[in-house]
């Protein structure tokens, strides 16, 4: 168990959208690193850093062409060590962002391994023995790319047809082209990304999140043979770094922390009903009071007791993959929204800008392979200069769209207003670090979360200590039967609920944290 965790709250960096200070349009790590005190007087004491490497950016930097340096855009391998001390100064800590499935087309790796002779580098990808054999209807693998290299055979990819998949092996091998897990071609792959790790580990960082996690072995409908992969990553970091912190990008809590992760995520794709919250026709959160958390909540409590004692189960705001909040929320509901996001159990994430409101800028032309996601995407807005503060670049060299309203939301204008979202996002993560059972581990019991109604009510428990939690989106006054006696009021947004005769009514567009006697 990782101590630091337990108090974590992550903040997550978008590095080309956070802060250009050499006025090239472009994020940079020194851009981060001038605003590491922003992120700490918010009141995140964790930085997860989406990809740095070097890469062509068809996707972002999701497509590396080499793991071990970093992309001259946002710097050098000092500028990022430099960063890494900078947060350890600052008593923070620093997930990159770990891309284990594929690479570039550009990789030297896989430039090697496309050539017809055999090399160090022939089994490094996933390929076929034809140019006329595609790898269809297998487990994991999104496609091919084919008809481009003098190799003969047919390259699997994970996502994009830049990103060619990584061999990991196959859990079900049914064709003579397909390697099996223990095969060399697999360890050598595993040995690979164990090396990886371990470079930028020594380097200081703090772990990883982890892309795809899931995808790594093929044909694998069960995980079998990727939760032992991860299980031996595990052992080698319990072995030479036990502190380092792993979040899956998987999706499926129970198989990532079988898997030996710490943390995954309740994320926009699966059955986490997790849209049912913000990103729907009708979000729970929005004051139409027309929302459903019922079966989020009940999807919440299976992965929950899968996780066991050790296991997290973290809610972000949003990431670089979903809408903005905001894109369907007002700042009023967006404020009840992180009344709940910080106060579940499990690492909060924010999303750079959640805390401020920003907006999902709408028919933004697609950028590094962004298509609909590019809208979440735009530049970091500072203040009321230029580019919002953002970059010295003519406007026109931003390399994402900037929200250009005259009234898009600031961090310098929100921190001049104590009524702002981001003076109540602050309010809110301050009350949780001082409250160890609204904190990672405290546990939680769902007291009211029926279906189509209000409010949302749960309490957070740690030792003795008991918080009850009622969260009411809708602008209607909502009630609900209460066997408890309520103390002290921690926190309100709007008045106070108020138990009588054994009932709890909360006022519309409110949210509270009662202490339970």
């Amino acid at each position: 168990m990782i101590k630091w965790l337990d108090s974590a709250v992550f903040y997550e960096i978008y590095p080309q959208s956070f802060n250009d200070t050499n006025g090239d349009g472009i994020g940079d790590l020194q851009g981060i690193i001038e605003k590491l005190d922003y992120v700490k007087a918010l009141g995140c004491n964790a930085i997860w850093l989406n990809p740095c490497f070097l890469s062509p950016f068809n996707d972002a930097g999701y497509d590396v062409t080499d793991f071990y340096s970093v992309a001259p855009r946002y710097g050098t391998n000092e500028d990022l060590k430099k960063l890494f001390d900078e947060v350890h100064k600052r008593d923070m800590h620093i997930l990159l962002d770990l891309i284990p499935g594929h690479t570039s087309i550009e990789h030297k790796w896989f430039k090697e391994s496309s050539k017809d002779e055999k090399n160090k580098y022939t089994d490094r990808y996933v390929w076929t023995d034809s140019a006329w054999k595609s790898p269809e209807n297998v487990e994991s693998i999104n496609g091919c790319i084919r008809g481009m290299f003098e190799r003969d055979g047919c390259c699997a990819i994970n996502y994009y047809s830049c990103q060619p998949a990584l061999n990991y092996g196959f859990y079900h091998v049914t064709e003579p082209w397909q390697h099996s897990c223990d095969s060399f071609a697999a360890r050598e792959t595993l040995e690979e990304l164990k090396s990886i790790m371990r470079f930028w580990l020594g380097m200081g960082c703090d772990g990883f999140r982890v892309d795809m996690a899931a995808s790594l072995v093929k044909n694998d409908p069960e995980s079998v043979g990727t939760i032992a992969l991860w299980q031996n990553v595990r052992e080698f970091l319990e072995k030479e770094f036990p502190n380092a912190a792993m979040v899956s990008e998987w999706g499926e809590p129970d198989k990532a922390l079988m898997g030996g992760f710490h943390m995954d995520f309740l994320l926009h794709f699966g059955s986490s009903h997790y849209n049912d919250l913000f990103r729907c026709e009708e979000p729970f959160f929005s004051s139409r009071g027309k929302g459903d958390v019922s079966e989020f909540v009940t999807k919440y409590l299976e992965t929950y007791a899968k996780a066991g004692e050790e296991g997290l189960i973290c809610i972000p705001s949003g990431n670089h993959d979903m809408d903005r909040l905001a894109r369907r929320l007002s700042d009023d509901e967006l404020k009840i929204a992180f009344a709940f996001l910080l106060s579940m159990p499990g690492a909060p994430f924010i999303y750079y800008g959640d805390e401020i409101g920003m907006r999902y800028i709408e028919n933004t032309k697609s950028v590094e392979g962004g298509y609909n996601r590019t809208g979440s995407r735009s530049p970091m807005q500072w203040d009321s200069t230029i580019n919002a503060g953002f970059s010295s670049a003519p406007k026109e060299n931003l390399y994402i769209k900037q929200d250009d309203d005259i009234n898009r939301p600031t961090v310098a204008g929100q921190l001049a207003d104590k009524n702002s979202l981001l003076n109540e996002v602050k309010k809110l993560i301050e009350i949780r670090q001082s409250e160890p059972a609204l904190q990672s581990r405290g546990e939680i019991e769902f007291v009211y979360a029926e279906k189509n109604m209000y409010p949302l009510a749960y309490i957070r428990h740690s030792d003795n200590d008991k918080i009850l939690i009622v969260i009411n989106p809708s602008k209607n006054r909502a009630e609900f039967e209460c066997g408890y006696t309520i103390g002290e009021t921690i926190y309100s947004l709007g008045e106070p609920a108020v138990c009588k005769n054994g009932k709890l009514t909360a006022i519309g567009r409110s949210a509270g944290f009662y202490r339970i006697k």
